[in-house]
């Protein structure tokens, strides 16, 4: 009993029980493993912080290691293929964030918009997604494919009133060299022609309709709108619900070249326009063009109605690139 209760020194001049010694021990030990326990919380939770800000889909980042240490500007000249004399040609990779668009992306390395869409092949530019990828070159520019045997730097050159000069330094090529077809090459400063540049932005159609109308049926497949399959059914065109009446415009200049009757566009118009696009205007009330006569984006071609295969007033709107339907939402402003 003495033993348990007996005095102990614990500071200077102090003294206690061992049985109360142990209790504060204890004490200080339980106060210490909150203290680390908190600590390591708060770093955690920065830590989660952190990664939620980087990737806020919870998807992100760099893929491969190449990608890694160009990010962290470890990369050597050698992977990036930056060679050693000015005019040669070099690409970097960029992942797309959200809310780019290539204009800023351009803007950002100090090159075209053309350069982007050429060298990565884009037919749409509305359509570039967070997480893809694209290849960057260090200079403006755009690719060329050689469409004869025997063309030259100095045609190419010529075609885009270029340097030719600056294409055989970019693609390593000596300058008398005779090209043959089908080879691609980067032809520095030249750009895209302005129907190509409208197509892939999406500017080169005006809606042909002005007046306010709701989109009843898209491009693409569908359920069958008169019940007759259970089977989903292709739809080649917009359809463009309004009133009956309503003006119906040619989205971009041409020369009609149809306007009569069809079982399935009731009555209905075709303009011919250039690099190879044609459009159709259906279910029309009224046709107010003739065959051969040639109309701008002014020209009333007809009025919406319900004529053939339609289940209510709508114009029926598509567009054909060289024979073939494309999506007419991605053609027009």
């Amino acid at each position: 009993m003495e033993e348990k209760n007996k005095k102990i020194e614990f500071f200077d001049g102090i003294w206690y029980s061992s049985r109360l010694k142990m209790k504060v021990y204890s004490k200080c030990i339980i106060l210490c493993s909150l203290a680390v326990i908190g600590i390591a919380g708060i770093v955690l939770g920065i830590t989660m912080a952190a990664v939620k800000l980087t990737s806020p889909d919870g998807k992100g980042g760099v893929q491969n290691p190449a990608l890694i240490r160009l990010a962290e500007g470890t990369l050597t000249d050698a992977e990036l293929e930056i060679p050693s004399d000015e005019g040669s040609l070099s690409y970097i990779s960029y992942r797309i964030k959200e809310g780019d668009m290539i204009g800023f992306i351009a803007d950002e390395f100090g090159i075209t918009q053309d350069t982007i869409i050429s060298v990565n092949n884009i037919h749409a530019s509305r359509l570039i997604q967070p997480g893809q990828y694209i290849k960057v070159p260090s200079m403006p520019g755009i690719l060329y494919t050689v469409r004869e045997d025997g063309e030259t730097l100095d045609t190419i050159a010529a075609k885009y009133k270029v340097d030719a000069g600056k294409i055989a330094s970019a693609n390593k090529i000596e300058l008398t060299a005779s090209l043959s077809a089908g080879k691609t090459m980067f032809v520095p400063d030249a750009e895209l022609d302005w129907i190509t540049r409208q197509e892939i932005n999406g500017d080169l159609f005006l809606k042909p309709i002005k007046a306010r109308f709701r989109i009843s049926s898209r491009y693409g497949w569908r359920e069958d709108p008169f019940g007759k399959s259970s089977k989903r059914t292709y739809h080649s065109g917009i359809d463009m619900a309004c009133s009956t009446g309503t003006r119906i415009y040619a989205a971009l200049p041409g020369k009609v070249t149809t306007a009569g009757w069809s079982d399935v566009f009731g009555n209905y118009v075709i303009v011919q326009h250039h690099s190879g696009y044609r459009s159709l205007y259906g279910h029309m009330s009224k046709i107010d063009v003739k065959k051969g006569a040639y109309v701008d984006t002014n020209t009333i071609v007809g009025r919406v109605g319900s004529t053939g295969m339609s289940t209510g007033p709508h114009l029926h709107f598509t567009v054909y690139k060289n024979g073939r339907t494309v999506n007419p939402a991605n053609l027009w402003k």
